[in-house]
């Protein structure tokens, strides 16, 4: 249980830096087209270690198609298209912090699925969710969402949905296989609307502050954290990774405080507590 705990805290970490990345773009690359160039970069990333594979496995994957294509529109055409969408409207910290939400929805689809969750875990799960909570609404529990914010928490919902979705991939399909066909599918998907966006809104200038995020969302947060978050639900379940997942608000206060020199307030310290806690005692497996 130890690996896939690490590779799901794993995804969570790199995952924050994307949050920053599209909040950071959000004035010089259209979101449509950051999404679409990201998971075009992430397909030349994945490539040379996955196509060989993919290629082996064709039929089987013809075989299971729509599952296929549910998959790659929830968690590689909508998912990261609504996280650029929000940027624009939205701070990073937010995103972070909205996106927490999703392992609500995990844990609903696994029970529904038939699993128990069981007290501990339920418990956990609260106790993080009360912190990410209390750390949205500043203590004061009173929800004023931005535009952005919304976007968000449409993305919470699809990326929800993509990791309970993971419980039902075919265990003859190769982890890199499926995941190369699934970002070459959202890409095709995607490509219709980039189109027209670079027909109505332009391309962008590929400089040094533009190519660096978009390398590392296509790298690193789709090749590598997808792959190991993936990795994780196929070890753990989408519910107890969920838990982990909690850890994300932390990861953005943090490189926010690191990098951009925010301030951190006693409310964001106790705010983090409560979220480590809750991750602490719903990602343990129960005697």
């Amino acid at each position: 249980m130890g690996i896939g705990l690490a590779l799901a805290a794993l995804a969570t970490v790199v995952w924050s830096g994307s949050f920053v990345t599209s909040r950071a773009l959000h004035d010089t690359v259209p979101p449509i087209q950051h999404a679409f160039w990201r998971w075009i970069i992430a397909i030349a990333a994945v490539a040379p270690f996955a196509a060989r594979q993919t290629w082996r496995q064709r039929k089987l994957l013809r075989e299971h198609l729509k599952f296929l294509l549910l998959a790659s529109l929830l968690g590689v055409t909508v998912y990261n298209t609504l996280v650029n969408q929000a940027g624009m409207t939205t701070t990073a910290g937010n995103m972070g912090m909205i996106m927490a939400a999703s392992p609500v929805l995990m844990a609903v689809y696994e029970r529904l699925g038939g699993t128990r969750l069981g007290a501990r875990r339920v418990t956990g799960m609260l106790v993080a969710c009360a912190g990410v909570l209390l750390l949205v609404s500043e203590g004061s529990l009173a929800m004023d969402f931005a535009v952005g914010d919304l976007w968000i928490i449409a993305a919470a919902l699809s990326f929800g949905s993509y990791s309970a979705l993971l419980k039902r991939k075919p265990a003859e399909i190769g982890g890199l296989p499926f995941l190369f066909s699934t970002f070459v599918l959202g890409a095709l998907m995607l490509l219709p609307v980039f189109v027209a966006s670079y027909a109505v809104q332009g391309g962008f200038e590929p400089t040094a502050g533009t190519v660096s995020p978009l390398l590392y969302v296509g790298v690193v947060s789709s090749a590598v954290a997808f792959f190991a978050w993936n990795k994780a639900i196929s070890v753990i379940g989408a519910a107890r990774a969920g838990v982990v997942y909690y850890l994300q608000p932390v990861c953005v206060a943090l490189l926010s405080f690191a990098v951009l020199g925010e301030a951190m307030g006693w409310l964001q310290v106790l705010c983090m507590g409560l979220i480590l806690g809750g991750v602490v005692l719903g990602a343990a497996r129960t005697k």
